[in-house]
């Protein structure tokens, strides 16, 4: 281990002082070993950059972020070191892959070159790789069901809860169509947005209506059944069926009905709360019992077709699944014994998604199984319980929500600075000034520090190091030492932290972006999220650092990661073009396709992101944007708080004309410019309410007025004109 060293240039005083008397107590810093200098140069720095870079690879970036396990088969990292999206999965061709550094070029670009003029951060949509969900779960359980004879079939529903996007939900109601896919609402307007999507799917599609329900809820389940919407009313609470009864005969409308059981299997992970007896939801069999008893009474029993139960998300293997499919089918041959003219058996969320790649069913991030492995549980479970019974195989429904939408959308933002650690280099003459005017005690520890340094003691060296930082601390807040002092001891105590190899490598580096309002779950529950940069991939990381994003909270940050890591391997953020983006350095959040989006507030008022609709083309670029919405202007999340926007600028617009009318009259007679200064400093207060509230970049124009909307449907495209501005973009 070299001994600590400080560079000897020409002696000179720091600034607005000089040198005292010199003291021969106190020792010169420790030379170091010839040619090992303490603070290396940037062109050092570039140079050591440059040739760890030689021997890294886009594959070494692939394996260090674990994009080929959480990310497979939808994410991969290209030759040019970028992250690519595979739109189709494993079906996905070289040509058809998507760059997504080359669609934040697209959507940040101003107009006039070609771009979208979109300001960032902002949620990329891949409505590709939505529908190649839905088609891979559908594959999956119809071939479980032909693999063991299965004599029903298999119909999901999405749970419009995840995530209740127009188009997210439009979408899978247009993908599930010939798969008879269908929704599940929880709420009156979940169960609004599903009458209205569904209107235009399948008619077979079901529509499951679960959660708490008061007489209104039920009145608008039983319309929804009087509109040929195959509806089925789940029971949640035992008196929810007396509405059901009730209402049914005054409208003269039929009802389908369902209850959600309380099963005794219970997920024991993160996401099981809801499970087991003393779960949230859910009849137990006492009451399931005193619901048909009822039914039967008011000559309803054949209404009694679905029984759904639900033992937990992100459930993490396939012999838990078993367990609980088990026990509700036994519930579901007791109620076919009854008299129940039993039609399908809900299985509930619970498919769950592998967040870190590690494959694990140990880990509230990851699952122990995949779409095939999940589908073949299920069938085999009910099939077994229904023949032991000599029960007709009923229609099996899942309502997988994460495991739809996680995948299609990314959310893309920039780090626009990081914390520096570097220690400000000191001549020899500095460090005597410096150390000069410091206690005896703070100078016998500069003297055992040296000392320990030397001998290679690092245990001494941290004690003494931090003795002398506190009694330069001490000395500070009693005035008798300045700024300058207590700023060189800080640099010479890190210089042999460093030389030791106990400085902490961490760098904060700050996001434009608000943790509270787009990764809302990793603030609440702690749920991980694969986060990594989108492009320079073809370089080693050379540093680590943590993620702080705007708000003014100290929350507002990101130090866990996949793979159990306090830190991610991250880049330098370099300026004048490096890594072919000017500079800039772009972060990728992944699978947040689920409830991000809809739990996320306005804390300290940022509103949420822009969105781009990205749907795969033939063209050179592999990519045409279908759809782009800017993201809420401050004048949109005023308004949320019950603040009028409008009037707010009108205050402000008496203000100036009250305050600047002095610059009117002392502008030399011409009242046209003091007026056009005034009218100017309207004009800006007015752009600030319709711009958004995140970080503009210092070059960047006038961001695009939240008033924009730009849409153009798919069929509008030219298949060669794959990222040319439509029509209106022009």
């Amino acid at each position: 281990m070299p001994a600590l060293a400080c560079c000897v240039d020409a002696a000179h005083a720091p600034p607005g002082y000089a040198f005292p008397a010199g003291d021969s107590s106190l020792p010169f810093p420790v030379p170091c070993s010839p040619g090992v200098p303490l603070s290396t140069t940037s062109t050092h720095t570039a140079a050591a950059s440059e040739n760890s870079s030689a021997h890294w690879s886009p594959s070494l970036s692939a394996a260090l972020y674990k994009i080929d396990g959480w990310g497979a088969p939808y994410f991969s990292v290209n030759s040019s070191g970028n992250v690519s999206a595979r739109p189709y999965g494993t079906d996905t061709l070289p040509h058809q892959e998507i760059d997504l550094l080359k669609i934040v070029k697209k959507v940040s670009d101003p107009k006039w070159v070609g771009g979208l003029g979109l300001q960032l951060p902002v949620i990329v949509r891949l409505p590709d790789v939505l529908k190649n969900r839905l088609e891979s779960l559908q594959s999956a359980f119809d071939f479980a069901i032909q693999s063991q004879v299965y004599e029903a079939h298999y119909q999901g529903v999405y749970p419009v809860k995840c995530n209740q996007d127009r188009f997210v939900v439009e979408d899978i109601v247009r993908f599930g169509s010939p798969f008879r896919f269908g929704l599940e609402a929880g709420s009156k307007p979940e169960l609004l947005l599903a009458m209205s999507c569904l209107c235009k799917g399948n008619p077979e599609a079901l529509l499951i209506c679960n959660g708490f329900k008061d007489g209104e809820y039920i009145s608008l389940a039983l319309i929804a059944r009087k509109l040929a919407l195959n509806t089925v009313i789940v029971l949640e609470q035992e008196e929810e069926i007396d509405l059901v009864i009730e209402l049914s005969k005054k409208m003269s409308v039929r009802p389908v009905v369902g209850v959600r059981a309380k099963l005794r299997t219970k997920h024991s992970g993160h996401f099981g709360s809801t499970s087991g007896e003393k779960g949230k939801f859910g009849l137990t069999t006492t009451q399931i019992l005193r619901v048909v008893k009822k039914l039967e009474q008011a000559g309803m029993l054949d209404c009694f077709q679905l029984l759904h139960f639900h033992i937990g998300s992100q459930i993490p293997s396939t012999s838990l699944l078993a367990d609980g499919v088990s026990e509700a089918a036994q519930i579901y041959c007791e109620l076919v014994r009854l008299g129940a003219r039993m039609q399908v058996i809900d299985i509930g969320g619970g498919l769950g998604i592998d967040y870190d790649g590690s494959k694990s069913g140990n880990s509230d991030l990851s699952v122990a199984y995949g779409l095939e492995e999940y589908a073949l549980a299920v069938v085999q479970a009910v099939k077994f319980v229904c023949d032991r019974k000599n029960v007709k195989h009923p229609v099996i429904c899942s309502e997988s929500g994460r495991a739809i939408v996680s995948h299609h959308s990314i959310l893309i933002f920039e780090a626009i600075s990081s914390s520096s650690t570097s220690a400000a280099s000191m001549t020899s003459y500095e460090m005597q000034y410096y150390l000069g005017g410091l206690t005896e005690d703070a100078r016998a520890d500069y003297r055992n520090l040296t000392a320990s340094a030397i001998r290679g003691e690092h245990e001494a060296c941290l004690l003494y190091a931090d003795q002398l930082k506190q009694s330069c601390v001490d000395q500070f807040k009693e005035g008798n030492i300045g700024m300058e002092q207590l700023a060189a001891v800080d640099a010479l105590c890190e210089l042999f932290y460093k030389t030791i190899g106990a400085s902490d490598p961490v760098r904060t580096y700050h996001v434009n972006l608000s943790l509270f309002t787009s990764i809302p779950d990793f603030w609440g529950i702690g749920q991980l999220f694969p986060i990594v940069p989108i492009h320079r991939l073809d370089q080693r990381p050379g540093a680590r650092g943590i993620l702080s994003d705007l708000t003014c909270d100290s929350d507002g940050k990101i130090d866990k990661f996949i793979g159990g890591e306090s830190s991610l391997p991250l880049h330098e953020i370099e300026g004048g073009g490096a890594g072919g983006n000017g500079g800039k350095y772009y972060l990728g959040m992944f699978l947040g396709g689920a409830y991000e989006e809809a739990l996320g507030g306005i804390h300290n008022l940022f509103g949420g992101p822009s969105v781009v609709r990205v749907s795969q083309s033939d063209g050179p670029h592999s990519f045409l944007v279908t759809q782009a919405v800017p993201g809420p202007s401050c004048g949109d999340v005023l308004r949320v708080m019950q603040h009028e926007p409008e009037l707010m600028f009108e205050t402000l617009k008496h203000r100036v004309e009250e305050y600047c009318h002095h610059d009117e009259d002392s502008d030399d007679g011409d009242s046209d410019h003091g007026m056009g200064s005034i009218a100017s400093l309207a004009n800006r207060l007015a752009s600030y309410f319709h711009n958004m509230p995140y970080l503009v970049a210092p070059c960047s124009v006038t961001a695009m007025n939240n008033s924009g909307f730009y849409y153009c449907n798919e069929d509008d495209y030219n298949a060669a004109a794959d990222t040319s501005p439509c029509e209106d973009e022009k």
